[in-house]
């Protein structure tokens, strides 16, 4: 499967169809556009995304993992900007997988300060067309995937917007088991950060961001404590995989997601209805996307956030 769908793959999915200018490549880049529908802060909320020709897209399947213009640099869709609490993130399970708030004992869910951190401490997402199979083992780690797209921690300095899709260079990864789940964290920064070229692999962080790993793995271990769960579990003793490690744990999670959106493998619950992939057995027509999208509430002013989530929580290292 994987030199045949490898193949396929790097021809059309990775690269998008035909040949295009660097001009029109260039304007893709920067193509997508959003639109609200429901209330923010509430259930009902959702986020869809768009293409340069202004037809909905899902940005699970729709977006290429690589970059147009420069194949080292990957897409990175843009679920939870640094500094902000609520936990976006693209909803696998509904059809074009638009970006939800996620939701606990039927509430919102936002994620703890925990001192001195404000909310996330990077712009946090995903990879598009990355799947972490949960039937399937990590080989490094021995735990089955989360049954999710892949997570990038953006390091760059500017704080991006929900549904942004921007161009990263990957550093290195962590190893994250949560709840039993291998959940990868891969680091990386917007290509378009000013030190941008100062960054080549997880080293380089070490070297120009002295204790930004530090604060990660610290992040990732007690973000969950305030809600009554224990420490989340790190695989190599939190130590941080370089940059090749990482490309090849990416690699493996476009494989699986090229298995599921060709219905090779049995994704449960997972969602793969895509508007790009006609050969796709879950392909959809843009008068079904437009139709799907419509159905959704309108867009109202929302709520404002709970004061609770302004509080800070304090532990011992």
């Amino acid at each position: 499967m994987r030199g045949i769908l490898g193949a396929v793959n790097r021809g059309r999915l990775l690269f998008g169809l035909g040949r295009r200018s660097d001009a029109e490549a260039k304007r893709m880049r920067h193509c997508y556009s959003k639109e609200e529908r429901g209330e923010a802060h509430s259930p009902s909320y959702l986020l869809y995304l768009k293409n340069s020709d202004g037809k909905y897209i899902s940005p699970f399947h729709d977006i290429p993992l690589y970059d147009v213009v420069d194949k080292a640099l990957f897409n990175m869709v843009v679920e939870v900007p640094r500094w902000t609490n609520a936990k976006m993130e693209i909803a696998t399970k509904m059809p074009l997988n638009p970006i939800k708030q996620d939701m606990k004992k039927g509430k919102v869910r936002y994620v703890a300060n925990i001192f001195p951190n404000k909310g996330y401490i990077w712009n946090y997402g995903a990879l598009p067309q990355t799947w972490e199979d949960p039937c399937r083992k990590d080989p490094s780690t021995n735990f089955c995937g989360d049954n999710d797209p892949i997570d990038v921690c953006d390091i760059g300095s500017k704080v991006c917007s929900c549904g942004d899709v921007i161009q990263v260079k990957v550093l290195g990864a962590l190893a994250l088991i949560d709840e039993g789940e291998m959940d990868w964290k891969i680091i990386a920064i917007n290509n378009e950060d000013p030190d941008a070229q100062m960054f080549n692999d997880i080293d380089d962080v070490r070297r120009y961001k002295p204790g930004y790993l530090e604060a990660t793995v610290n992040w990732f271990k007690l973000y969950k404590v305030p809600d009554g769960k224990p420490e989340n579990q790190l695989g190599f003793n939190g130590e941080f995989k370089d940059r090749d490690f990482a490309l090849g744990v990416i690699e493996s999670t476009h494989q699986y997601w090229c298995s599921i959106i060709y219905n090779k493998t049995d994704g449960g619950d997972i969602t793969c209805k895509n508007v790009s992939i006609s050969d796709s057995p879950f392909y959809c027509s843009q008068e079904e996307a437009e139709s799907l999208v419509h159905s959704a509430p309108e867009y109202v002013k929302p709520s404002p956030i709970p004061d609770e989530v302004n509080n800070w929580h304090f532990f011992n290292n």
